[in-house]
């Protein structure tokens, strides 16, 4: 019986939300005018014919007070949960068909099984978030269509051949996770196993559209294309569509969505580990905090490259967007993004090296910790050091400029791209310890793949040493375009030392079992830290990315003339923020615990340390 409610409460919810963007796609389709004049792209420069409806005047385009109270703030606030669920949405469903999968292929009985017992868990909350995200999100909608008429008229108006297709996309996602759920156990069996997945790969395609569409509004408002200097679209959708920030703002945000999703269950799992009455549930909470710490830092990994991508673009666009955002008000607000990234991956290594604790034999590689965690310090303080500082006009006569002729070559972006491709460099190197810890290789040439091994890290960060430096004698164009054969450098090493490394490991002696539950408290709360600075990172960064715009609701083309219109400060930034974080992992725990009521984790009997054989430790020549 409860499980119908819940189906029938995701139905409705995803019936509420398509009725709402069916009603709007009406209305706002009875606004287009057609115009005779020809008119020229914004963006693409190409003429056309416009046929859509101009911009609002600047006085149609007052932001709504409720009372003395600004409307900005509540809408921001919604706007940020309806973003926090939709990535939430977007993740779990990935992660499940991943899991799935990974149960598929495994030759182990007890570790297919987990698998498939953890992506099944996920799915159920997927579907009860979805539920939540079509509530949200209608909640959003009727609010912008209520504060803002103007603004949504326009962009109704100017999107409207696109509404259809985004209420026939997010209906077919919600139908296929609602069918990819139920049929879970009737499609349980072999034969049937991998048309279940099937579908939930056909669910993710169409979360992925989704994403995509969503995205075409937020990329449309930073730099807008398809329209003339007025406004109006000009009929060539896929110039609406494909706007300068479109592209790179897809892979920032699916990145950002599976991180922040992996974060939430990672945070789950230390929840669900201190509070665990038994070693047995504690050692799976462990595996699934290990599990989905790996997921998460497939995405982080690729992180730094997407922004600076976006940052390019952002540049290329309009540059005064992004020196406001990198160079003028927004500016320290990146020192602390920065600082943040930075902290990821302090966290991460710190984690592999607590984890250790779980491996017998991984004491023998405690001696590499301190000067690994020497070069991530290193490579953090030049991550965070600025280009320029703010200074009174003697103290910049007295140093002869706004930057320091030897520490601000630091704050170049060759040398900061340089410090994130060594942190990923010694990332990776800590993943090869772990791997290596409870194993004896026996393969004939270790010595030889260690020298291998240790050449590739050897000349990589040489090379991504000498191209940071040598940006320091480029000027700006040409610098920016350093960044390509350092991560270049880092994929190649990052690949090649991973493979290189499972060949290694290829008929290994294992030392003993994988102790999971064995952990230290300090690398729990480490991993409890970790999921915190993800999910505040997407908040952080998703605000930077809006107030970029300053004083336009769609940059050059809907000004903002509110006489009360402010961008927030890094304080009242970074307290909203912390705000929507703070309730949005209220609710999610909310639903994890209306998922776990009278259902026991499928933890597999591999999990217990006694049902694996241990080997004796052999002589290796690994070191």
């Amino acid at each position: 019986m409860a499980m119908k409610k819940r189906t029938h409460g995701a139905f409705w919810s995803v019936a509420l939300i398509a009725m709402v963007l069916v009603v709007s796609w009406i209305g706002w389709g009875s606004q287009s005018p057609s115009f005779a004049e020809d008119a020229t792209d914004l963006y693409f420069k190409t003429p056309g014919v416009p046929q859509g409806p101009p911009a609002p005047s600047p006085q149609e385009t007052v932001y709504s007070r409720i009372g003395s109270f600004d409307s900005r703030l509540l809408v921001w606030f919604v706007t940020q949960q309806h973003t926090y669920f939709g990535g939430f949405v977007l993740a779990l469903p990935i992660f499940c068909v991943l899991l799935e999968f990974l149960g598929l292929s495994s030759k182990k009985p007890a570790l297919a099984l987990r698998y498939d017992g953890l992506a099944r868990d996920l799915a159920k909350v997927s579907l009860l978030a979805l539920s939540v995200t079509a509530v949200v999100g209608s909640l959003m909608l009727g609010m912008f269509i209520f504060f803002y008429p103007s603004f949504m008229k326009y962009m109704g108006g100017t999107f409207k051949a696109f509404m259809p297709f985004y209420a026939i996309v997010f209906v077919g996602e919600s139908l296929l996770l609602i069918l990819y759920y139920y049929s879970w156990n009737r499609m349980a069996a072999p034969a049937l196993k991998w048309g279940h997945a099937s579908i939930g790969v056909l669910t993710n395609l169409f979360g992925a559209a989704l994403l995509f569409l969503a995205n075409s509004w937020s990329a449309f408002m930073m730099a807008p294309a398809g329209v003339d200097a007025k406004g109006r679209f000009l009929g060539n959708g896929w110039h609406l569509l494909h706007s300068a920030l479109w592209n790179p703002l897809n892979v920032h945000r699916f990145l950002a969505d599976i991180m922040s999703g992996g974060a939430v269950v990672l945070a789950y799992a230390c929840y669900r580990f201190f509070t665990s009455k038994t070693d047995e549930e504690r050692a799976y909470f462990d595996w699934v905090g290990y599990v989905f710490l790996f997921v998460t830092v497939c995405a982080l990994l690729p992180m730094p490259f997407a922004g600076y991508w976006l940052m390019r673009s952002v540049y290329a666009f309009s540059q005064s967007m992004g020196v406001t955002m990198m160079g003028g008000l927004l500016t320290w607000l990146f020192v602390v993004q920065a600082l943040l990234i930075g902290a990821l991956f302090l966290g991460v290594n710190y984690y592999l090296w607590q984890s250790m604790a779980r491996l017998r034999g991984g004491e023998r590689y405690q001696p590499y910790y301190q000067s690994l965690l020497g070069v991530l310090i290193l490579a953090l303080f030049i991550w965070l050091t600025p280009h320029t500082v703010m200074m009174s006009g003697s103290e910049v006569k007295a140093m002869g400029g706004s930057s320091h002729p030897v520490v601000g070559n630091y704050g170049v972006m060759s040398a900061k791209n340089g410090a994130v491709n060594i942190l990923i460099l010694v990332t990776t190197l800590s993943f090869i310890y772990y791997r290596r810890a409870n194993r004896t290789m026996v393969v004939s040439w270790v010595k030889k793949g260690n020298f291998l091994i240790g050449a590739l890290f050897l000349i990589g960060a040489l090379n991504i040493i000498c191209l940071s430096v040598y940006g320091f004698y480029l000027p700006a164009k040409l610098r920016v375009g350093l960044s390509s054969p350092q991560a270049v450098t880092t994929f190649t090493v990052l690949v090649g030392a991973l493979v290189i490394n499972r060949m290694m490991l290829k008929g290994a002696l294992v030392l003993g079992p994988v102790q999971w539950g064995k952990i230290s408290v300090r690398g729990m709360v480490g991993l409890f830290g970790l999921a915190a600075a993800f999910s505040w990172v997407m908040g952080l960064m998703g605000y930077i990315r809006s107030s970029g715009r300053l004083a336009w609701h769609v940059s050059e083309v809907m000004a903002d003339v509110s006489p009360w219109a402010f961008t927030p400060d890094l304080a009242f930034a970074a307290r909203m923020v912390t705000l929507n974080m703070v309730v949005f992992w209220g609710a999610v725990f909310a639903l994890f615990w209306m998922c776990q009521r009278d259902q026991l984790p499928v933890m597999g009997e591999d999990l217990a340390e006694g049902n694996a054989t241990v080997l004796a430790p052999s002589s290796s020549q690994e070191a």
